[in-house]
């Protein structure tokens, strides 16, 4: 197929920097299979073009004026959900990426990115997947890795009796407490590690240093 027969992506852009936009512009629209459709200065613009426009992907700055790319994010996709968005910036806080990722952005890429990385991106979240600037990789990694919900004393001590190989009645006999209660303890770690068994519990467990 030629380029002449494949359906451009339609862009949608909006930085509250006239200068950037007309950058951004000028980057995309030098790859044939990129239509910008629209230019917005503002959240609210952008929510508003999204709404009439219905673009492949938004390109949203974070920081802006009045309603910022993360909130802009979340009235978009309520507007125009089959619409990308991917947020364009020169930060690198580790709550921003998170707020981006949680509002339903497709991904968030660096302002210093490379033209190359900047069309990739556009393609790569035209097609549903998740655009992120490599050195951006960690951060999110690690603003995602929100502490865990804490396991109680009693539940790290039954786990603790678990990974020494006693059963549930041994358990209880060793804790003074009936085989029932055991049980109750197991499966509330089970819910707070995200497993379903003992064995995958204790390794999780110990994995977070909570057996410890």
């Amino acid at each position: 197929m030629s380029v002449e027969d494949t359906v451009a992506v339609r862009v949608l852009l909006a930085d509250d920097h006239p200068v950037v936009r007309e950058g951004l512009c000028a980057i995309l629209e030098s790859d044939p299979s990129i239509e910008v459709a629209g230019q917005a200065g503002s959240g609210e613009e952008a929510v508003t073009l999204a709404t009439r426009l219905l673009p492949d992907v938004v390109l949203l700055d974070l920081r802006m004026g009045g309603m910022d790319g993360v909130a802009a994010t979340g009235h978009i996709l309520r507007q125009a959900p089959r619409s990308k968005v991917v947020i364009v910036t020169t930060y690198e806080d580790d709550s921003d990426i998170l707020r981006a990722v949680e509002a339903g952005a497709a991904g968030y890429l660096l302002k210093g990115s490379s033209r190359a990385e900047l069309i990739e991106a556009v393609h790569a979240a035209a097609r549903g997947g998740t655009v992120l600037t490599p050195s951006l990789a960690t951060k999110l990694f690690r603003a995602r890795a929100v502490e865990p919900t804490p396991l109680s004393a009693r539940e790290c001590e039954v786990l603790r009796l678990v990974s020494q190989g006693l059963t549930n009645a041994d358990i209880g006999r060793e804790l003074f407490i009936g085989e029932a209660t055991v049980k109750t303890h197991l499966l509330r770690a089970f819910k707070k590690l995200e497993v379903s068994d003992r064995t995958a519990a204790v390794i999780t467990a110990l994995e977070r240093g909570l057996l410890a």
